[in-house]
């Protein structure tokens, strides 16, 4: 009989060590399920901005004919008035989205240091033809008829390069994919139009180039550390 409790004293010893690991396991994989159930939610929120956003601005990719039939039927300032919000929209759920994914982050691979400076030449590079859309007579414009898109391009570019998360992945292959799209439907455009750009001039160039710097380096050295929290060439904030 002694033998017997003893038994199952031990058994109930083991059961009461046993159950309180049993216990923890559960509470590990209720908090993985709660873990990856949260990073779902957050890619959501991103890939649901990126949809109405790009969205918006694919319009003359997939449908041209379907938005200047539209735009007849409604009127120019309520179809950019739609246009506008509906971006705005997306573009506020793609900053929360990838600001929020951020703090769950899903490490894919490491990329190496160098591939942080070609990004850097990158998005020099697609600062200075984002001006080049906008400062008048520059040879940059003139040659390569739509050159935010292609900023676009490079900026997507080198960043899927230098980062290698999962939220980095969606946001900038989605608008790498985008600019691919654009561009090529941009330019066919111009072809079936028989569009003619303005040559450039050199005092033009110059303005965009020196534009363009300028506005590459406020964002490198301030304000990607200030409105995004890492500082590309120094501390993260």
């Amino acid at each position: 009989m002694l033998h017997g409790v003893a038994r199952t004293s031990r058994g109930s010893t083991r059961a009461s060590v046993d159950r309180p690991d049993g216990h923890r396991q559960q509470s590990g994989l209720k908090k993985v399920s709660s873990g990856t159930s949260l990073l779902k939610d957050l890619m959501t929120l991103l890939i649901l901005g990126l949809i109405l956003f790009l969205g918006t601005h694919s319009v003359r990719i997939f449908a041209d004919g379907w938005r200047t039939q539209t735009i007849a039927r409604l009127g120019e300032k309520p179809w950019k008035g739609l246009y506008t919000v509906v971006s705005l929209v997306g573009f506020a759920l793609i900053v929360w989205g990838y600001s929020l994914a951020r703090q769950q982050p899903v490490v894919l691979w490491q990329p190496p240091v160098m591939m942080k400076h070609l990004n850097s030449l990158f998005t020099l590079a697609a600062f200075i033809l984002l001006a080049a859309a906008y400062v008048p007579r520059n040879q940059i414009k003139a040659r390569l008829h739509h050159p935010m898109v292609l900023g676009v391009k490079l900026w997507a570019f080198g960043h899927l390069l230098a980062t290698a998360k999962l939220a980095d992945v969606v946001l900038f292959g989605a608008f790498l994919l985008w600019a691919i799209l654009d561009f090529r439907a941009a330019r066919g455009r111009d072809r079936a139009l028989g569009t003619t750009y303005a040559a450039g001039s050199m005092g033009g160039t110059l303005v965009t180039l020196v534009v363009g710097v300028v506005a590459w380096a406020a964002f490198a050295f301030w304000a990607h550390a200030a409105w995004i929290g890492i500082a590309p060439f120094g501390r993260t904030l």
